[in-house]
């Protein structure tokens, strides 16, 4: 399994940046997929989670409204909208899945993509 994000950077507060993570290696279609964030001196926080249906299963609440989560299952890719972007917002953005083997459900990890809003 490999998860790979790209698509972050600077930008300035009331900005918009567009996260996108390619996944390989399990069918992706077939599962749910998140997307994480970790500001620094803070733990990693949930951000979004997408059915593999392809519909928003939750927003973190001080992103709901401002984010938009979306999948293609053609293209295994999964993708953050992020709008009105603040301060706080400041973070590494990491996308995750959970992949059955044997029974159990193994989590993934992409290597993160930094996201610093600033003026």
């Amino acid at each position: 399994v490999q998860l790979v994000e790209s698509g972050g950077g600077l930008v300035q507060p009331g900005g918009s940046l567009r996260l996108s993570c390619a996944a390989s290696g399990f069918t992706f279609s077939a599962y749910a997929m998140k997307w994480y964030r970790q500001a620094p001196g803070k733990g990693r926080e949930l951000v979004a989670t997408i059915y593999s249906t392809g519909v928003a299963a939750y927003y973190l609440d001080v992103v709901r409204g401002r984010f938009t989560i979306s999948r293609d299952n053609r293209e295994n890719t999964v993708s953050l909208q992020m709008n009105s972007l603040e301060p706080e917002d400041t973070a590494v953005y990491y996308c995750e899945t959970e992949v059955r083997s044997r029974g159990s459900l193994i989590p993934y990890w992409g290597q993160g993509t930094q996201v610093t809003v600033s003026s």
